[in-house]
């Protein structure tokens, strides 16, 4: 495919075991990313860079802009500033576009699913992206990191649990063999016995090479599935650390009202 810049990518990787070839480099830089509704701008100049193997958590309190800049990654809001998806640029692609290259955003509260359709539909939705010699063995693997969709393939989507439709959206974002999977509050709502099923499929998916883009609030669970992470106030970045520097809450807190806790 070739971008705006006349720059060609590739699609997903072509095995569906490795949504992402390795973990070293860039998979995804964002250098100066503003993110607007209107003439309103509500995220400033984000910069940061996510390799593959990786999770990158974008921690803020509610109306902090962590939204709004997945969306601008995503293609859904208007943003500016350069997008680099394995170096080339992706700021004015649509978001179908950037679907279709390898970024899939699960929005908050499950959005992406459809209530009324079965699990086996809703997953078929999202495998529908790919080839069709790939998509039992796509199926085959998001399975295997939730057992219990198997079980659960005639149910209407919304009739299942908190946690078996968030596993749901996820698997259906799997479905397009992503390189890049962009999550906003994947633990909103959740009981904390489900954290452990998505904490274990997000290491499953890093060692396949996957990059993992994650908006949260909850900080237990961010401390569980983070490599790194960058604090987020005002549409501004605040603070960036390592996992191990979540479990400062006071700087992290401080950071959350956007003022300097040391």
């Amino acid at each position: 495919m070739t971008t705006a810049t006349g720059t060609v990518i590739s699609g997903p990787a072509s095995d569906a075991r490795r949504p992402c070839a390795g973990k070293s480099g860039s998979v995804l830089t964002c250098d100066g990313v503003t993110a607007s509704y209107g003439r309103i701008r509500v995220v400033f100049g984000v910069s940061f860079a996510i390799g593959g193997g990786e999770c990158l958590t974008v921690l803020g309190a509610n109306g902090a802009g962590k939204t709004s800049l997945l969306g601008a990654i995503s293609g859904i809001v208007r943003g500016t500033g350069q997008m680099l998806y394995r170096g080339a640029d992706i700021a004015g692609m649509p978001a179908h576009r950037r679907a279709r290259i390898g970024l899939s955003y699960v929005p908050e509260a499950r959005r992406n699913l459809f209530a009324t359709m079965s699990v086996r539909e809703n997953l078929e939705m999202g495998l529908s992206l790919s080839p069709a010699e790939h998509r039992s063995e796509i199926l085959d693997s998001i399975v295997e990191l939730f057992p219990i969709l198997r079980e659960r393939m005639s149910t209407a989507a919304g009739m299942l649990s908190g946690g078996e439709q968030q596993m749901l959206a996820i698997a259906v974002a799997l479905g397009r063999r992503p390189a890049v999977l962009i999550l906003d509050e994947p633990s909103q709502g959740l009981a904390p016995a489900v954290f452990d099923v998505l904490q274990a499929a997000f290491s499953e998916l890093k060692g396949r090479g996957l990059a993992i883009l994650l908006a949260e609030q909850n900080l237990a669970f961010a401390s569980k599935v983070s490599d790194r992470y960058i604090v987020i106030s005002q549409g501004n970045v605040v603070s960036s650390g390592r996992r191990e520097e979540i479990d400062d809450r006071n700087q992290i807190f401080a950071a959350y009202l956007g003022v300097n806790a040391r």
